[in-house]
């Protein structure tokens, strides 16, 4: 009996951190770029009630007894296949991504962070005027440097493609190439990037290095557009659904373990 009881707990508090995630998505519904997380469950160790035996003709049985001690959770996978929907956008430096890459920003103790929320300004600084993220944290070109414009330049004047390439308007008023394009870069297993906290994520061991596009011929390209940012993936109904689904769980886990404590209780008030 005392076994139901921590097969029950242990069912109830992976509900719960079900529960937690399905919150975070929920609360992240319209935070540019968020991904989508979902709770992945494995099951304890068996604990074995009987071995294979032997029926009354000598003939072994094909299977014993095995009782399952429960439930955990494995992991919380950020799911990023799918892109969130592009919602036009009256920044002008704002951009949103169609397809694997992450923007690259380079964070305050110089280390390099990466995330797909493109919502950018332009920052005044000693070096002039900077690409920076709403943090003011510099975006990254493909080189990894910052993307910087004398505070003389003409910010009317740029112009952007689908591949993050940046042009300037020339006196002819066609575009000029100024060889610089905003970082972009992807990963082998992002899942396993570590999040850092406000949008922005970390390599990992798990993630692998980063692939920055335009410079490994292997990756497809992902697509830039400027003007526009990445929605969210969270879909409320999904959500709502799965909450409803985890919330019986776990219902039905105290229920277990309301019962294994009525059953506890007989027992205990039996009578020789």
């Amino acid at each position: 009996m005392m076994r139901s009881l921590w097969t029950a707990a242990s069912g109830m508090k992976a509900q719960q951190i079900s529960l937690d995630t399905i919150s975070n998505n929920l609360a992240n519904i319209n935070t540019t770029g968020y991904k989508k997380e979902t709770t992945e469950f494995q099951s304890l160790l068996y604990q074995t009630v009987q071995e294979r035996t032997h029926d009354t003709n000598i003939i072994e049985k094909p299977i014993g007894a095995q009782v399952g001690l429960g439930v955990r959770v494995s992991a919380i996978t950020t799911v990023y296949n799918g892109d969130g929907e592009l919602i036009a956008s009256d920044g002008d430096f704002d951009f949103g991504i169609n397809g694997d890459g992450f923007f690259m920003v380079e964070m305050p103790d110089g280390s390099m962070s990466y995330t797909r929320n493109g919502h950018f300004i332009m920052a005044v600084d000693t070096n002039g005027m900077t690409l920076t993220t709403a943090d003011g944290y510099p975006v990254l070109d493909t080189n990894g440097n910052h993307i910087t414009f004398d505070m003389n330049f003409d910010l009317t004047t740029l112009y952007f493609d689908n591949f993050g390439n940046i042009f300037a308007k020339g006196e002819d008023g066609n575009p000029v190439s100024l060889n610089i394009s905003i970082g972009m870069t992807q990963f082998n297993n992002p899942s396993g990037l570590t999040k850092i906290g406000d949008s922005y994520l970390a390599e990992s061991a798990a993630s692998g290095a980063p692939r920055v596009e335009g410079i490994d011929p292997a990756l497809d390209r992902s697509i830039v557009k400027h003007k526009y940012l990445e929605h969210s993936s969270v879909q409320a109904v999904d959500e709502m659904v799965d909450m409803i689904v985890t919330q019986r769980a776990y219902e039905m886990n105290s229920k277990a373990i309301q019962a294994s404590d009525e059953m506890l209780q007989q027992a205990n008030n039996l009578r020789s």
